[in-house]
């Protein structure tokens, strides 16, 4: 096994992980709030070591470019659409049960 290879492996392993701690927290965290915190934290944090896995493995400039690409829009995509059911729970909660 190369070094390459090491690297990307450990790469992917750890998004792995960060995938797996954002699905715990996302299951056993008590509202909405800190749910969608831990799930979009830890999610972005493993498709970034993800793609960067993908593009240590590749060897190619042109595919690491493509992933930080991809990485870019899951990033922006996850910050709007968490925005978007935080701002949902916010008005269907009353507004004496608000944090």
């Amino acid at each position: 096994m190369t070094l390459q290879e090491t690297i990307a492996a450990v790469l992917l392993a750890a998004g792995c992980l960060f995938y797996i701690a954002g699905t715990i927290g996302l299951l056993r965290f008590p509202d909405v709030y800190s749910r969608l915190h831990a799930l979009t934290k830890a999610d972005n944090l493993g498709l970034l070591l993800v793609a960067s896995g993908l593009a240590v493995q590749s060897g190619s400039l042109r595919i690491g470019a493509v992933l930080l690409i991809v990485w870019l829009l899951g990033l922006l995509a996850a910050t709007v659409s968490c925005h978007l059911i935080a701002r949902h729970a916010l008005h269907a909660t009353p507004p004496e049960r608000r944090p």
